[in-house]
């Protein structure tokens, strides 16, 4: 089955003398949500960026469905959903107007905007925010903000970036219950995060990044078979890479 991300050789980073990332080779499917997981400082954020089109590889290349950013930006930019790490909103907007813009966008039709948002704001408890303004919310309310606006276009891939920071434990349910009905209906999902028992909980497969490299990646059994360590968790997996690599 051809991979809705493919991500061949990938060298890049800021600045064409230093590669943050070396060589990442890694491909995201249909229904599979996929985690990447390293330490402050492994690539993380730098990986995404590329995926995103903000940053050109230095070497190797990166399609989603089939196209990359080159060949056609904004077929390539529709392609995703992305939920950022820190909420981006227009000041001057609010919450309904934003959702509309995503619409817009996106090829929308109103029917399909207010069934679709009517259920969103629903299941994030945001319809009493409707009409305010972004600057007026807290954290996570941006956060779901941004959740809602990826969630509503109904991408065939997510770029999710540590999520669930700043959410309260019912926003957490609801982000992680979506994700699972987008993978359901054949929507492939990177996730970054930093929180590990909730990743081998959730994720189908698991990119182990440090130092700009790939280190690991597989199923959490692969993970064990590969490390040696028969029936630990992927807390467990990650710490034991981390810890070779100070050797």
């Amino acid at each position: 089955m051809k991979a809705l991300l493919e991500v061949n050789n990938v060298t890049g980073g800021y600045s064409p003398s230093r590669a943050v990332i070396q060589n990442i080779s890694f491909d995201i499917h249909a229904h599979e949500i996929v985690a990447l997981i390293g330490l402050n400082g492994a690539g993380k954020s730098t990986t995404i960026k590329h995926i995103l089109g903000l940053l050109q590889p230095l070497e190797g290349s990166i399609h989603i469905a089939g196209q990359t950013f080159q060949s056609d930006p904004d077929h390539y930019r529709l392609s995703y959903g992305y939920i950022p790490e820190s909420p981006i909103y227009y000041e001057e907007l609010t919450l309904w107007e934003h959702i509309e813009l995503m619409a817009m966008s996106h090829g929308l039709t109103k029917e399909q905007l207010d069934q679709r948002a009517s259920v969103l704001l629903k299941e994030f408890r945001m319809e009493e925010m409707k009409n305010r303004f972004p600057q007026q919310f807290s954290k996570g309310m941006r956060q779901k903000l941004m959740i809602m606006m990826a969630l509503l276009v109904q991408p065939p891939l997510y770029i999710v970036d540590e999520p669930i920071l700043g959410l309260d434990p019912l926003g957490i349910r609801s982000l992680l219950t979506w994700l699972e009905r987008c993978k359901e209906q054949g929507a492939g999902i990177l996730m970054s995060t930093h929180i590990l028992a909730t990743a081998e909980k959730y994720c189908d497969r698991f990119i182990l990044l440090h130092k700009g490299q790939i280190k690991a990646q597989g199923t959490l059994a692969e993970l064990r078979q590969f490390t040696g360590l028969t029936n630990h968790s992927l807390d467990d997996i990650y710490l034991h890479i981390v810890e070779d690599e100070k050797q």
